[in-house]
């Protein structure tokens, strides 16, 4: 059986040429540059990545492993963006806003999907993109599977229309809202600001520039039943907000090492009412400008069962 906040299974996608990607640095805030040769930085890359698999195993949690050889795809450790996974089947493919992101789409992904798991169909936005419309996947928005609510930052990366148009075929309500870093700059991916678990989410209220709409978002929130942590911007500069909820065995809200140090001891005792907090330590990769909830595409679909011949 499935768990709707949190999936016990995972994709991740293994960067042989990890690097900040040049073509989402204009409006990506949280990227930073390497001071350090290209060949480091895809070493250091490397061996977080396989700390971090090895830490999830470890855990109990089931991860699906692909290797990207490409030098055209620097981004590719952040699977969320082109694809998302949905309870009785549903799969949905994202058209991306950087024109080197649409390569990561890859289509043996899915097909490991529909060989391990029950998939009944696969809805490709995709081709939107040649449209110039993005909807950036679980970046975009960060998805209540139990309250039926997808959390959506405007940005150039989520659509209006397209976003109404996921939320129609997946049985989700937008809610839509600006969000802006202490500098002033529009926050670019939801799931930088946000993280939902089961018994609780992790969110800055204050970068949410309406407080009519600030106090909509709380409301919603604490009427599915969640304890509001609400996180100040200093944390959400270190990923406290890029989160992700996970069943092993037990329940985690797995997290970068950064992301760790930067919460209070009460808002770390308010998650461990509910999950126990498993830190990885991915510091290289976070200088793309996303942490541990980018590197992990959730599979909430059922699993097959295994026939033995």
């Amino acid at each position: 059986m499935t768990l709707l906040q949190a999936p016990s299974a995972v994709v991740m996608i293994r960067p042989h040429h990890f690097c900040s990607n040049p073509e989402t640095r204009d409006d990506n805030a949280f990227q930073t540059l390497a001071d350090q040769t290209a060949e480091v930085t895809s070493a250091q890359a490397l061996a977080e990545f396989d700390g971090a698999v090895e830490t999830l195993r470890a855990a109990g949690v089931t991860v699906h492993v692909f290797d990207d050889t490409s030098r055209d795809t620097p981004d590719s450790v952040f699977p969320n963006n082109w694809f998302s996974t949905h309870a009785g089947g549903h799969v949905a493919v994202y058209p991306m806003y950087a024109p080197n992101r649409r390569k990561e789409r890859r289509w043996d992904v899915i097909e490991l999907l529909k060989r391990d798991y029950r998939v009944q169909d696969v809805i490709d936005y995709s081709g939107l993109e040649q449209d110039n419309l993005a909807l950036e996947g679980t970046g975009a928005m960060v998805l209540d599977h139990i309250g039926r609510i997808a959390y959506t930052v405007k940005s150039n990366r989520a659509d209006p229309v397209l976003l109404e148009r996921f939320c129609t075929h997946f049985n989700f309500e937008p809610m839509v809202f600006e969000a802006k870093d202490a500098a002033g700059r529009d926050v670019y991916h939801t799931n930088v600001l946000m993280g939902i678990g089961t018994d609780y989410a992790l969110i800055c209220l204050e970068m949410i520039t309406d407080p009519a709409r600030r106090a909509e978002v709380k409301q919603r929130l604490e009427e599915t039943g969640r304890a509001v942590i609400d996180l100040t911007p200093e944390q959400i500069a270190g990923f406290a907000g890029n989160a992700l909820e996970l069943k092993g065995r037990k329940r985690l809200l797995a997290l970068s090492a950064r992301a760790a140090e930067v919460l209070r001891p009460d808002q770390i005792a308010l998650i461990e009412q509910s999950a126990t907090l498993l830190p990885l330590n991915i510091p290289t990769i976070e200088t793309a400008g996303g942490s541990v909830r980018c590197m992990l595409a959730g599979i909430h679909l059922s699993p097959r069962e295994r026939t033995v011949s």
